[in-house]
């Protein structure tokens, strides 16, 4: 089999769901070609009949899931990152098709938001479950993301680490390292339904979600389902504050720093002083200075976990990171 060519398993068989399979080849730093015949197996002997392709061009997992929501499929599901998530989900909003996550990338922000484990079998099982619920999505100048949408330094970052060849949560630390040398901050104006607020800031990111990805937790408030934007507007900071906020973020109080405003809004427009990149879950686009964000409620169905306690999640991060730790084990001894 030629990995960036068409795959296909579809046995359509009377009474049977259909569920498109989408597969990102070059998404993570894992290597895809046994999946086909792994998710044949997965949903054998269900209500499930399976068609598995691969993407080939950018934006082609949007073009196979829009297809497959036109034909009235039962879900499409995104084996990738939060680009091949984006891409996937953007064609099903709004539609009675359901998107499904088996996480295959660098962060997997949304998955681990949602508590999607990272264990690829497991993922499966939580689409097997077949439990659908509604959830936002939010939109950037008309551009859908699910997780998080930024400006500045973040923005940057993520337009770095797309031009360079290795992934993974290394490849983002020397992308950020790089881009923190020579940035500079620069005057925002945000409107809210409730006010203005003009500052100059080092980031301002949107979230759907409450993370980047790799639990990096940049609005750890966010609730998928409330109807609001959770925004973080992080202020000029020094080198030392730097490292505190980095402390924060991966510990999820981010939003107790002092360099830090937080609020919740279902819309916002920033004014920034020119037009420049910005990320859509971790994908570098340029917009122009004005960016209208709106948060649009319950318009994407989604297979995700039943609704979990406190314990459930923690146990759900410990379950991640320890999938985190073996795939760069593995990663290393490939090397």
């Amino acid at each position: 089999m030629v990995l960036h060519s068409p795959f296909t398993i579809f046995a359509n068989m009377e009474g049977k769901k259909k569920i498109l399979i989408i597969i990102n080849p070059i998404s993570g730093t894992d290597k895809k070609e046994y999946l086909p015949d792994f998710l044949k197996g997965q949903f054998a002997d269900t209500d499930i009949c399976i068609e598995v392709r691969f993407t080939q061009y950018p934006n082609h997992a949007y073009s196979l899931a829009r297809e497959a929501s036109s034909n009235h499929y039962f879900g499409v599901i995104a084996v990738g990152g939060d680009g091949t998530v984006n891409e996937v989900a953007s064609a099903l909003c709004n539609t009675e098709t359901a998107l499904g996550i088996i996480p295959f990338g660098s962060g997997n922000g949304l998955a681990r938001h949602l508590h999607i484990p990272l264990n690829w079998k497991e993922a499966v099982r939580i689409i097997l479950r077949q439990n659908i619920e509604a959830l936002d999505y939010c939109t950037a100048n008309d551009q859908p993301f699910f997780c998080t949408f930024g400006v500045g330094f973040d923005a940057q970052v993520s337009n770095t680490f797309s031009k360079i060849g290795s992934r993974g949560a290394l490849g983002y630390v020397k992308s950020a390292l790089k881009e923190y040398l020579q940035y500079k901050p620069q005057k925002y104006k945000i409107v809210t339904p409730d006010g203005i607020i003009s500052e100059k800031a080092f980031i301002i990111a949107c979230g759907n979600a409450s993370q980047y990805g790799n639990n990096a937790y940049i609005t750890p408030n966010a609730d998928i389902k409330d109807g609001l934007i959770d925004t973080t507007v992080v202020l000029p900071i020094t080198p030392l504050d730097t490292a505190i906020l980095g402390i924060l973020l991966f510990s999820g109080h981010i939003d107790q720093d002092t360099n830090i405003i937080s609020f919740r809004t279902p819309s916002l427009r920033i004014v920034r002083e020119k037009a420049g990149v910005v990320h859509l879950d971790g994908e570098s686009v340029v917009m122009p200075a004005i960016i209208d964000v709106n948060c649009h409620h319950n318009g994407l169905k989604a297979f995700i976990p039943p609704q979990v306690g406190p314990k459930r999640r923690i146990l759900s991060t410990l379950e991640n990171s320890f999938w985190d730790t073996l795939k760069s084990i593995r990663k290393e001894l490939e090397i």
